[in-house]
């Protein structure tokens, strides 16, 4: 039994006088414990959307969250608050992508990095802030000891998130989600970060789900890569597969827009055509169609399935990119 399993998961937003806006339709994905998997695409794709609804953390009003979200064997979804605010925090952790509106803005940093070991460990104020401090320093915080008694908006928004990065991993939770967890961070504290995580997966078998659109990122930790577009899966592979031979043209345009040192002097970068909300409802075909270089007859005025690959991938595209054959 996978730790973690997405099933069919969709959100959708509903607002007076105005038309629903589904903002992930049928999103399913598994994650095995030390597994780290990835969710990548543009902003608008439903990845964090995804994420909120895993951990429900989004708002009981004008949202219908349905599908299955089971954490060994048991549906997140079904769970009372009560329930669920003992597994936040303990069982399963969030580094969140703002930490200026994640963190509260009137409680010292050290308060709120110790209040998770105090609610979930049961350990004293006196214990959970030398731990604080150890948390601190360990992603990178200088002079934690001072960080300790100071307020957010008195730290730089790179220490901001790494205060949010040590208050996810106190617990040491056997799910972690991260949610962009290096958008703030210049390169060595990103390349730290990712170093850490890595760490704590290979240590203590925490299964990890990063969601970025670094592919950079992807490359250097995922072990397998769901690629949505307007709030579904549309190709899934493991990270050498993926990198090798992409075989949706959208993950293979995301491939070909990241810069290369091989690029000769001059050459552009490829470039996907028009907006992320350039898109046809998924029951009438492929929703990248209107952006798409391969599109054809069969990928408008039908529904396209997600269909399997090899090596347990999956692919949504009626007129994939041919696969290459090794010579």
């Amino acid at each position: 039994m996978p730790l973690l399993d997405v099933r069919d998961l969709s959100v959708v937003f509903r607002r007076r006088g105005a038309a629903p806006v589904t903002a992930v339709d049928g999103v399913g994905f598994a994650v095995e414990p030390g597994q780290t998997v990835g969710l990548v695409g543009e902003s608008g794709c439903g990845k964090s959307v995804t994420s909120l609804a895993i951990m429900g953390l989004l708002p009981r009003r004008g949202v219908t969250v349905t599908g299955e979200v089971r954490f060994e064997g048991t549906d997140l979804l079904t769970l009372r608050p009560r329930e669920l605010r003992d597994r936040r925090g303990r069982d399963i952790g969030m580094i969140f992508q703002d930490p200026l509106s994640s963190l509260n803005p009137v409680i010292p940093l050290g308060l709120q990095v110790a209040e998770v070991l105090e609610r979930h460990r049961g350990r004293t104020r006196r214990a959970a802030l030398r731990e604080a401090r150890r948390l601190l320093d360990a992603v990178g915080v200088p002079d934690p000891e001072r960080r300790l008694t100071e307020y957010p908006h008195q730290l730089s928004g790179g220490m901001r998130q790494r205060a949010l990065i040590a208050i996810a991993l106190a617990c040491e939770p056997r799910l972690l989600i991260a949610d962009e967890p290096t958008t703030a961070l210049d390169v060595t504290i990103q390349a730290q970060i990712l170093a850490l995580l890595r760490d704590l997966v290979d240590r203590t078998g925490t299964a990890l789900v990063m969601i970025t659109h670094d592919l950079g990122v992807v490359a250097g930790l995922c072990d397998t890569v769901n690629v949505l577009y307007a709030g579904r899966v549309v190709e899934r592979a493991g990270r050498h597969d993926l990198f090798a031979g992409p075989r949706h043209p959208y993950t293979q345009g995301l491939l070909r827009s990241v810069p290369r040192l091989d690029l000769g002097r001059g050459e552009r970068l490829h470039q996907i055509r028009g907006s992320v909300g350039d898109t046809i409802p998924w029951p009438e075909g492929c929703a990248f169609a209107p952006r798409c270089d391969r599109v054809a007859d069969p990928c408008v005025g039908a529904i396209v399935p997600i269909e399997p690959t090899v090596r347990g991938g999956a692919l949504r595209c009626a007129n994939p990119v041919p696969q290459e054959i090794p010579a």
